[in-house]
């Protein structure tokens, strides 16, 4: 049987992994994970990925085939490999970002010089991102419709099991585990991520398993609360591919005993929420760094340094904004409801560009990935697919009001706040003199007069769109 390399990127998991399952019915297999510099990932998930990839070498170890770690450009090294090893074939999960398509691309031309078949296997998203369409044959950029098109087409395939036994390669190759770290030293906010996450397929499952047996079912009702545990907290897993969403979907489907209710329905539609930002992303790959609404390229974005990092390190003045982005530096991690509150403080009350807070997103969050970052951001910012309209501002005390009555969120991570009556903990400032929080800070901008400000450079350009 001939030497099949199975390239891990997208997918650090050997379950519901069509790449692995192919190479392991074709031949020996040889796992390999390249640390590519190009990669640019962030320090949260550089954290995450590492003890995802401890993990995962020792699941493969027990299927036979242990993991073998190399750093590079992945156009280099594994073309280098391949010479070394004879291998026959290379299997990847295909890639639907802008750099992993061209990489594949390219290392796909590369072996074909070389005789050598690549083999590109879906399993990023429910479907491919080919499968579906408008009827007049072009990519969706509305979610409702694209929803719809997606629940009525057939089925996601059903996962598929892990091979049974890896057939190790003759050739013997050497593994350097220290290639799989980041070789840039972690900030040191990456230290407080291991008390919240314990990276690996198997907590994935469980963490899955728990969620659809203790909270889908009031998913819809619980799921906009920050100060519960109204989600399911699963995003790190999606995102760092340990585990699938097809995974994900299946098992609420199967396990719910009406996969219809109004809890597990909101989360498949969350489901198919993170589908349509890889369609987006597969469709218009200059989205990252430039907005789907050609109108908004020239936006007047402010440029303000203080404001940006007040905004960074959790120092607004408003409690909602800065109890999220302080749970973000601390955890990695941020209530959805929370995301869109602090997006559209700083993209609307600051009038700051959302490209800066996407790029802070992909650093600081263990659940960072291109596709549902970029969905969001433009969202906020009124600029992309089913975009929330620029005018639509959020008021963070409104927001805070409604989402945290009892301020009990805000106290957890403002602890400034803690000892304010709740009824004070949403506008500390108009709290009394001896009641107030003495070290906290002043809002950064009045949200009546940021609104305006927003609204007006808004109608100044209503001739140009």
């Amino acid at each position: 049987m001939s030497l099949q390399i199975v390239w891990f990127r997208e997918a650090l998991r050997t379950t519901d992994h069509p790449a692995l399952l192919a190479a392991a019915r074709a031949g020996a297999v040889l796992p390999v994970f390249v640390a590519d510099p190009e990669d640019g990932i962030g320090g949260a998930q550089a954290w995450w990925r590492d003890r995802q990839l401890a993990t995962l070498a020792d699941d493969l170890a027990r299927l036979g085939s242990p993991l073998i770690r190399r750093r590079g450009p992945a156009t280099e090294v594994l073309p280098r490999l391949v010479r070394e090893t004879g291998a026959k074939a290379l299997h990847v999960t295909r890639a639907l970002d802008p750099l992993g398509t061209q990489r594949q691309r390219d290392l796909a031309r590369i072996l074909a010089s070389l005789a050598v078949t690549f083999e590109s296997h879906d399993g990023l998203t429910l479907l491919p991102p080919e499968a579906l369409r408008t009827g007049a044959g072009q990519p969706y950029r509305v979610f409702t419709p694209f929803w719809k098109a997606l629940c009525a087409a057939s089925s996601p395939p059903r996962p598929v099991p892990a091979p049974e036994r890896l057939q190790r390669p003759l050739v013997e190759v050497t593994d350097e585990p220290e290639a799989g770290a980041m070789r840039r030293p972690l900030p040191s906010w990456t230290r407080g991520l291991a008390a919240c996450w314990e990276p690996g397929e198997a907590t994935g499952h469980e963490r899955l398993r728990r969620f659809l047996a203790e909270r889908i079912e009031r998913y819809h009702l619980d799921r906009d609360l920050p100060g519960e545990p109204g989600t399911s907290s699963l995003s790190p897993w999606l995102a760092n591919g340990a585990l699938s969403v097809r995974q994900a979907w299946w098992a609420a489907v199967d396990s719910s005993p009406s996969p219809q209710g109004e809890g597990p329905s909101t989360w498949l539609r969350e489901l198919g929420w993170r589908e349509f930002g890889w369609h987006l992303l597969h469709h218009f790959p200059h989205t990252p760094e430039s907005p789907l609404d050609s109108r908004f390229g020239d936006f007047p974005w402010r440029e303000d340094p203080a404001g940006l990092e007040a905004w960074r390190r959790g120092r607004t003045g408003y409690p909602i904004v800065d109890a999220g982005m302080r749970q973000l530096w601390e955890t990695g991690w941020m209530h959805n409801r929370v995301r869109m509150i602090v997006a559209s403080f700083l993209v609307k009350d600051l009038l700051l560009p959302w490209q800066e807070g996407a790029r802070w997103f992909l650093d600081t969050l263990v659940d960072a990935d291109p596709a549902s970052n970029t969905l969001g951001w433009q969202w906020a910012a009124g600029c992309g697919a089913d975009a929330a309209p620029f005018f639509r501002i959020f008021n963070p005390v409104t927001q805070s009001r409604k989402f945290d009555p009892d301020g009990t969120y805000l106290a957890r991570w403002v602890p400034e706040l803690a000892d304010l009556p709740p009824a004070w903990r949403h506008e500390p400032w108009l709290a009394p003199p001896l009641t107030r929080a003495g070290n906290y800070p002043l809002p950064v901008v009045d949200h009546a007069m940021a609104r305006q400000r927003a609204l007006a450079v808004l109608a100044s350009r209503k001739g140009s769109r």
